[in-house]
């Protein structure tokens, strides 16, 4: 059970470490006018994303593997469980909303500005906090 806790949180740190920083890859996309520098940086988000989505995959697995099989979180006394489900929900959502706004750029067609770039880049902040507290502090 250690090695399967170990290799989740191994994957969820290389995640989350996509999820930091193809968010600023945006911001500089969103501030970028000179066309080459704009292909440097959707290559690199390009990359970044699918580099990110395949981190992703073992990240959840290994925690439904936790959860549902060994059952850390089962019974009473376990609220903190769904707390944190629903962080990795909105995590997963906002893993697809980065690939979303990836594809507006490639199109062309991206609307929002660095600074709205630059809020965004502090959902997985926040999010990672609360999960954090929630595990490691079980409030619930």
């Amino acid at each position: 059970m250690l090695w399967i806790k170990a290799f989740h949180i191994l994957f969820v740190m290389s995640w989350f470490a996509g999820l930091f920083y193809l968010p600023r890859i945006l911001v500089n996309l969103a501030m970028e006018n000179e066309t080459s520098a704009t292909e440097r940086l959707l290559l690199m988000a390009r990359k970044l994303y699918r580099f990110m989505t395949i981190l992703a995959v073992p990240a959840i697995a290994l925690g439904l593997y936790l959860w549902l099989v060994i059952g850390i979180g089962k019974g009473p006394g376990n609220g903190w469980l769904h707390g944190k489900l629903t962080c990795v929900i909105l995590l997963i959502g906002y893993h697809h909303a980065c690939g979303s706004l990836l594809k507006k750029f490639e199109q062309g067609k991206n609307k929002r500005s660095h600074v709205w770039f630059r809020w965004f880049n502090e959902v997985p902040v926040v999010l990672l906090a609360i999960v954090l507290i929630l595990v490691v502090v079980k409030p619930f």
